[in-house]
């Protein structure tokens, strides 16, 4: 089910199981930013079709913020989005297949259990209908969505309902985050420095790839689409955006830009080859048009494929119709940084997985340790570690894998970028005691909890993976994006 949108999320049900409980009752409240009356379909499940309006309808409940709504065609977050809605709607074909049902009574105990809703100690239907008012819903959309929550909860609870966590458990999730270690450890940054990028294998690299170092120019055309040119109003009125919806279903229905351009009377304007930088051929800056609307168009994915898009409360139409890729030279500042950076990462794979192998296969212990930082200029610290939070030197990441290592083992060590890279001997290590009933036991037992949960979950998301057919239609949700 999921290989069609795994570049997205390795497992959308998964990620939706974890926090749906908590999943505040309430989400709506954004604004128009959407426009289009368009039923096109932007993703199946098996034969049950998501339309494009009914999934800008969920985001409209969403609210997101300011930031959010300026970045998402910069962004993968519409997708995010889309999975996660389409985890919901995999999840209520599994509660309407289990029978899963809350009915009038059981609704009515929820909302009067809930102490948002109490004053003096009990229910108060004042203090509902006031949560209501200020809501902005109403009481038959609110209390769905109760339904829709519970719902949730019960099929949560039927995969996971009845579990009782071994103490054994509790306290190895506790001992990964509290303990005291002593290491010994390198840090390996010298040592890749010394095996520099030659100016050789710089141009074999850059020869191998001419390909990817280019600059990329575009034309560009553009209209905007004003009130007077369409609907023969200065206000962006009902008249106007029905207008506006007739031109971005002609689009799509494949009619050209400039058929558009001809038929509501608007005026083209052209840029010709442009880079990213808005710089033409010869590095001339071009200034009469805006960083916002520039970005908006230049990042159209497709030639002669004209589209609506919104830019500051402003409607264009606009296209990319050519796009030229000039080779950059082997010389060019920004080709070098690709080029060492590029080989320095390589350097860095390969004398890590070297490390590694002497590492596994036992030809690394703490005599030859010790050996390996002399023979390469490199200098032993001794440090010992009493929490997650010491990371003047390593980050909190890092430090849980040192946690991880035993008494007299040697691991290499690096974050997710390979910018640091250590090796480690650990020492010793002291473990806290971890009192059964206090609050840390409970905390650490909801951890555990959680971490079998999400096991139990992942086998039962891996069984769906193969029970639904899940399809998406990029171009719809590139179109999506570039409705703000």
């Amino acid at each position: 089910m999921l290989t069609s949108i795994g570049k997205y999320s390795k497992s959308f049900f998964v990620k939706l199981l974890v926090g749906i409980i908590i999943l505040p009752f309430v989400f709506w409240g954004m604004g128009d930013v959407f426009r289009g009356g368009n039923q096109n379909v932007i993703a199946s499940i098996d034969s049950e079709k998501v339309s494009t309006q009914e999934f800008v309808d969920y985001l409209r409940r969403l609210n997101l913020n300011e930031k959010q709504i300026k970045n998402l065609p910069k962004t993968d977050l519409i997708e995010k989005i889309l999975s996660e809605y389409i985890g919901k709607k995999v999840m209520a074909l599994e509660i309407s297949q289990l029978g899963i049902n809350v009915n009038d009574d059981a609704l009515r105990n929820i909302i009067k259990n809930d102490k948002m809703f109490f004053k003096d100690d009990k229910f108060s239907r004042t203090e509902y209908e006031k949560f209501l008012i200020k809501s902005g819903v109403t009481a038959p959309l609110f209390e769905a969505n109760i339904v829709e929550q519970e719902k949730r909860r019960q099929f949560l609870s039927s995969l996971s309902g009845g579990i009782v966590i071994p103490e054994i458990l509790v306290v190895k999730e506790y001992r990964k985050e509290n303990q005291s270690k002593t290491i010994k450890y390198i840090d390996l940054e010298k040592y890749h420095s010394k095996n520099k990028a030659t100016e050789e294998s710089k141009k074999e690299l850059y020869d191998r790839n001419k390909n990817v170092f280019f600059t990329e120019f575009k034309t560009l055309n553009y209209v905007e689409i004003t009130p007077e040119k369409i609907s023969g109003s200065n206000e962006y009125n009902e008249n106007f955006f029905k207008q506006l919806d007739i031109i971005e279903n002609n689009v799509l229905d494949g009619q050209s830009f400039f058929d558009t351009v001809s038929n509501n009377n608007l005026k083209t304007l052209s840029i010709k080859m442009i880079n990213s930088k808005k710089e033409d051929e010869n590095k001339n800056k071009i200034n009469d048009l805006s960083d916002n609307l520039f970005k908006k168009i230049y990042n159209l994915n497709e030639i002669n494929s004209p589209e609506v898009i919104n830019v500051d409360n402003k409607y264009y139409l606009a296209e990319i119709s050519k796009i030229d890729k000039k080779l950059r030279p082997f010389n060019d500042p920004e080709v070098q940084e690709a080029l060492n950076a590029q080989l320095n990462f390589k350097i860095k794979i390969e004398n890590n997985s070297s490390i590694l192998k002497d590492i596994s296969m036992g030809a690394l212990d703490k005599e030859k340790f010790l050996k390996f930082a002399s023979d390469n200029g490199l200098e032993v610290k001794d440090l010992k570690i009493n929490n997650l939070k010491e990371n003047k030197i390593f980050s909190e990441g890092i430090i849980k894998r040192i946690f991880l290592t035993k008494d007299g083992e040697i691991d290499l060590i690096t974050n997710n970028t390979l910018t640091k890279s250590f090796l480690i001997l650990a020492i010793k290590t002291e473990y806290k005691e971890l009192k059964k009933g206090s609050n840390e036991y409970e905390q650490f037992e909801a951890k555990a909890r959680l971490n079998l949960i999400n096991k139990i979950y992942q086998s039962h998301d891996n069984n769906l993976n193969k029970k639904y057919k899940v399809e998406i239609n990029q171009k719809t949700i590139e179109r999506v994006k570039n409705s703000f």
